[in-house]
């Protein structure tokens, strides 16, 4: 008899009663599991995640989380080859499910690496510079990120069972928002064997990840303006969702990523270059492979120059031809089953819709099985050829599985016309040289219909990382059709689950709330010199006022002989008085720079270990002979680094003339040593 999956919720791993829908091996046919939540109470569980889950997750900085996220990683390494055997039986190979589950990992690492690198090892983070509201500077605007009190829900696809969970949830723990986890019945027993050991490791607090293996109840019943869902999967389910009171009436947050009907387009002019061919070719083959073509951002459309549609469906022949099919544990085994026999039934049934204005040139109805395996779930590629010109299906219908059609297009403005007829994708690749003008006239067409681009050419051929490839660096999603929502995207994910405030108030209210020192805030100057202090010792707002030193004339002249840079404005009187800009000679700036290192730095061996960047570099005012200037230097931010014993402290920088106007601003960025217990 088979199983009932277990949820985890309040706490604990409960076992629902009652019926539910029955999980199937794509491979054998065998009835694997049962996929229910009957008799779970999902306001007690969204309850649980926003007074249990939320606080403790809220206790933490950015960075603690983060390092958290990191954990993860070496726990579900732990145990990847139990995933991968899981996998197997919902169709994927060991390549397929490697995609997925070490994918998975590499979102998590990812987001723990941008986080402590890009955000503040602090509960608030700030958005851009403060705006300055009043002449005297008292008045100050800084826009902030705070964690929402609310919790993330994921209603996830059955294609990536690991990577499409962990890349909502790692964005989401970031943030400090507690996450309730709906994977598709499909492959939740996958889903499921994941997240039990991602909560028996303890890493993230009680309340922080709830696990629903089943149909989700009135759980949007319960959700209101604070929470956020994250959901993948159909645009028909995405439309019903949008109407439910959850969104429409209490403005709860709805991310969402559907099927797109994405294209790859071969320009006009690579048609002759038989490597562009080639590798157009090996981008379609291995994009209906992977995964049995049952990706979200799959070749669907494959826009052809109508002189390179004979040489693309003999290359594509040839390319399928060696492409074995069957149980996906055996070695020789390059493409496993769709998930289930029924979604073959509907990525066949879609097919021969598309047949009454294509025809096919590549796929077998009976292709040869490796293995001991029902050939209920199991499809050829298949590559179907547009005769109709006229045929809007082709760029309406989603073949949910191992299946593209070639489409040919006279000119580039043509392919830029049907690319388009798609209703907004998720990606589009295309492939030529990078000067041919017509990437610029694509490019130019089709960038507002989609999330991401990819450009293929001679230099990128071999380090590209694949048409359906999404990075966890960039944004996922796309507009129209597919979803019109973002994921990923490095911070601009974590963005999703926290809330953007304007925040105003005095310059030293601003510092104290944000943790980050605001123009005009007090200084602290009765420290000893900053570059004596360890990073512990450092306060934001401690400060130093140097010395003056007078800009001579012999100053700017060696530094045109040791730098080389004879620009006019340093060395010829007259020609610089001549410049709307100049009263006449004046220094370099970058000798400011230097001159102002020499007032500001501590000769002398100390906590400050390197000074590695300097950033937001502007000159404001000239700076010319007999001028003085001195340097205000002051403690601005602080961040831990990967190394326990260091810290990354970066320094406000103004350089003022005897008149007191800034002559030129800056952060300096340091590399500080911490104090760390024996």
């Amino acid at each position: 008899m088979a199983r009932t999956l277990q949820s985890y919720v309040l706490g604990e791993w409960v076992t629902p009663e009652g019926d539910g829908e029955p999980i199937h091996s794509a491979v054998t046919g065998e009835l694997l599991a049962i996929s229910t939540a009957a008799g779970i109470d999902f306001g007690a569980v969204v309850r649980h995640a926003r007074e249990v889950g939320g606080p403790a997750l809220r206790a933490l900085t950015f960075h603690e989380r983060a390092a958290k996220l990191k954990e993860l990683v070496g726990v579900i390494a732990e145990h990847k080859d139990e995933l991968y055997a899981l996998s197997a039986e919902s169709g994927a190979t060991l390549k397929d499910a490697w995609v997925d589950v070490d994918g998975g990992m590499g979102v998590l690492a990812t987001y723990a690496s941008k986080a402590r690198k890009e955000l503040p090892n602090a509960k608030v983070a700030v958005d851009g510079q403060p705006e300055h509201l009043s002449r005297d500077g008292s008045f100050l605007g800084q826009h902030v990120w705070t964690p929402r009190e609310g919790v993330a829900v994921q209603i996830n696809a059955f294609n990536f069972p690991c990577w499409g969970s962990l890349e909502k949830l790692a964005p989401a723990l970031v943030a400090g928002m507690p996450v309730i986890v709906k994977p598709a019945p499909q492959t939740a027993q996958v889903a499921e064997a994941l997240y039990r050991h991602v909560i028996a490791s303890g890493v993230f607090p009680e309340g922080a990840i709830q696990f629903v293996a089943g149909h989700p109840g009135d759980l949007f019943d319960h959700l209101d303006g604070r929470d956020v869902v994250g959901f993948t999967g159909s645009a028909a389910t995405a439309e019903l969702l949008r109407g439910h009171r959850a969104f429409t009436a209490r403005s709860a947050t709805f991310i969402t990523e559907t099927d797109s009907l994405n294209a790859s387009v071969l320009l006009p002019a690579a048609a002759s270059d038989d490597a562009h061919v080639q590798r157009f070719v090996k981008e379609i083959k291995r994009e209906l492979v992977t995964k049995a073509g049952q990706r979200c951002t799959a070749i669907r459309r494959a826009l052809v120059p109508e002189a390179a549609v004979d040489a693309v469906v003999d290359g594509l022949r040839a390319a399928f031809a060696n492409v074995t099919l069957g149980d996906p544990t055996d070695e020789s085994v390059r493409m496993g089953a769709l998930v289930s026999a029924s979604q073959k039934q509907d990525v066949v049934r879609t097919v021969e819709k598309l047949l009454a204005g294509c025809r096919k040139v590549v796929g077998d109805d009976a292709p040869q099985l490796v293995g001991d395996v029902d050939p209920g779930a199991f499809m050829a590629p298949t590559v179907l050829l547009l005769e109709d010109r006229d045929f809007d299906a082709v760029h309406e219908l989603e073949p949910f599985g191992p299946v593209t059609t070639i489409i040919p297009f006279h000119d580039a403005d043509e392919a830029v016309e049907l690319v388009k007829r798609g209703g907004g994708s998720l990606v589009t690749s295309v492939f030529g040289d990078a000067a041919d003008p017509d990437a610029a006239t694509v490019f130019a067409g089709i960038a507002s219909h989609h999330g991401r681009l990819l450009f293929v050419d001679d230099v990128s051929a071999e380090t590209q990382t694949g048409h359906g490839t999404p990075l966890p660096h960039l944004v996922h999603g796309g507009p129209g059709r597919a979803g019109g929502g973002e994921e990923m995207g490095g911070v601009r994910g974590i963005h999703h689950y926290l809330q953007r405030t304007a925040l105003t108030g005095s310059p030293e209210l601003i510092t104290r709330l944000t943790g980050r020192y605001a123009p005009g805030a007090p200084r602290h100057l009765d420290v000893d010199h900053p570059f004596k202090l360890t990073y512990d010792q450092l306060r934001i707002g401690d400060a130093l006022e140097s010395e003056e030193r007078e800009i001579t004339l012999a100053d700017i002249e060696r530094f045109a002989e040791l730098s080389g840079d004879t620009f006019y404005a340093h060395m010829d009187e007259e020609a610089a008085k001549a410049s709307p800009i100049f009263e006449g000679r004046v220094a370099h700036g970058y000798f400011l720079v230097s001159a102002a290192a020499g007032l500001f730095v501590w000769p002398d061996p100390g906590p400050v270990l390197a000074n590695f960047g300097l950033e937001n570099l502007r000159f404001l005012t000239p700076v010319y002979p007999g001028d003085r200037i001195k340097v205000l230097f002051t403690c601005k931010d602080k961040v831990t680094r990967r190394e326990p014993d260091q810290g990354t402290v970066t320094w406000d920088v103004e350089v003022v003339n005897q008149h007191g106007e800034v002559v030129a601003a800056y952060d300096v960025l340091t590399i500080v040593k911490r104090e760390v217990p024996a």
